[in-house]
């Protein structure tokens, strides 16, 4: 826990975060690691990412991310601020957003802006895997372990946790 954080501060960076999490936590990602291990260095890329693996492994949304920031950085104080500032104003928007977006369903340019908007929520997430990449794989063998994930994960129908574990006795093995 970092004793010179700023709640508030922390509350506008993650509400901030939350009006353009188009798609979810995920996809901001490069922005958080950026925020919270280059600007204010208040953990190294190997915590980020451990953190990252944590909230993915739990049960629950992708949001939980950021509770976990929050918690790495000031305590129970900083996880509800991160989780609240984080998913309040996105549903917020969320609720206005789908009032016109209902109202407008049968025109042109909804149609057009539900088409954009994947294509930039894919983007979006394949910049978290490239900033987590750069973050953990401090080997060529681990680079080359999540290249070959990626490449099967895309390709087959093999479920990703097969995929996980082996690479989980990979590095227990002490190969990476």
């Amino acid at each position: 826990m970092n004793d010179s954080v700023d709640l508030f501060e922390l509350g506008l960076y993650f509400a901030a975060l939350s009006l353009v999490a188009v798609g979810g936590a995920n996809v901001v990602l490069p922005d958080m690691h950026r925020h919270f291990v280059e600007v204010q260095q208040w953990m190294s890329g190997a915590e980020f990412v451990e953190l990252v693996a944590i909230s993915q492994a739990a049960p629950g949304p992708n949001v939980l991310i950021v509770t976990l920031l929050g918690w790495k950085v000031a305590g129970l104080a900083g996880a509800l601020t991160a989780t609240v500032a984080m998913c309040v104003p996105s549903s917020l928007l969320t609720y206005g957003v789908a009032q016109v977006w209902q109202r407008y369903r049968h025109t042109r340019w909804h149609a057009v802006l539900r088409a954009a908007l994947a294509p930039i929520t894919v983007g979006l997430v394949l910049a978290g895997g490239y900033v987590l990449t750069e973050s953990a794989d401090r080997t060529w063998v681990a680079f080359a372990i999540t290249a070959a994930t990626v490449i099967v994960v895309v390709a087959t129908e093999i479920h990703p946790l097969w995929l996980l574990g082996l690479a989980g006795a990979v590095g227990y093995l002490g190969w990476v």
